[in-house]
């Protein structure tokens, strides 16, 4: 009997699905992938309606919307994104922050979008999926100064250090660890995960983006969560049923998902 896992970070609406989507969730569903947290965040608003509609297509999938730091330069409407953020199956907002590392919008822009977002996660009591590259301090910065807290969330595709994530576990944050964590030369990935808390831990794919071995160079998707379980569970010295049920409560605990 395979483990519970959840994919707590992919892309379902992107358009490398356009052709299988159906098949890929089935794929994810028949590998034991039992909750994906699909990302309504690019192409400005569009990936946020695409995600919560296929959010209401299945019910073990739920959505997030946000507008993310690569698409800051789109107007300024966060009443827009509240209305799709509303939705009951949008369960986070985001993926938002900060990307210095691309640059793809100015960060002044970057830093409103970013504020908004957490200001609308504590009006709807959702938590946030942050988005950081080589931003980690500043992104710390303003989520202590806004009192993210009190909905906390995670960063995902985990690139700080051990120091950092004990920092964010007192701003009720966990950290989510991709495919990366299976790359031959990650060794320092490894190294801080080894040294995090699993009940601070989630898995996910980033998918279509960042396969992990032995799929590393084709397009990624959600049934691959699997190898990063294994590699996660071998860091960890426990076994897989073990670390997919802990980091699927982990999920379940912050999405608030039944």
């Amino acid at each position: 009997m395979l483990p519970e896992i959840t994919d707590s970070h992919t892309h379902l609406d992107a358009t490398a699905f356009d052709l299988d989507r159906e098949d890929v969730i089935e794929r994810a569903r028949q590998a034991g992938v039992t909750r994906i947290i699909t990302i309504g965040s690019g192409g400005g608003f569009a990936s946020a309606s695409n995600a919560i509609a296929l959010a209401q297509q299945y019910p073990w999938i739920w959505a997030s919307a946000g507008v993310h730091p690569h698409d800051a330069a789109e107007p300024f409407d966060i009443a827009r994104l509240e209305q799709s953020a509303i939705n009951p199956r949008v369960v986070a907002i985001g993926e938002t922050g900060l990307d210095f590392f691309r640059d793809w919008s100015p960060r002044d822009m970057q830093e409103r979008w970013f504020r908004a977002q957490i200001e609308l996660a504590l009006r709807l009591n959702k938590p946030l999926i942050i988005h950081s590259r080589e931003a980690g301090i500043l992104c710390l910065e303003i989520l202590q100064e806004l009192h993210a807290e009190k909905v906390g969330g995670v960063f995902h595709c985990y690139a700080e250090n051990a120091a950092f994530a004990k920092t964010l576990r007192g701003l009720n944050f966990l950290v989510s660890f991709p495919g990366t964590v299976t790359f031959k030369k990650a060794d320092k990935l490894r190294e801080t995960v080894s040294a995090i808390a699993l009940d601070q831990i989630m898995l996910e794919t980033d998918a279509p983006f960042m396969a992990p071995e032995p799929h590393r160079g084709k397009r990624c998707e959600s049934a691959f969560v699997v190898e990063t379980a294994k590699m996660v569970a071998k860091i960890k010295g426990v076994s897989l049923e073990e670390l997919a049920q802990v980091t699927t409560e982990n999920a379940k605990r912050l999405f608030r998902l039944a």
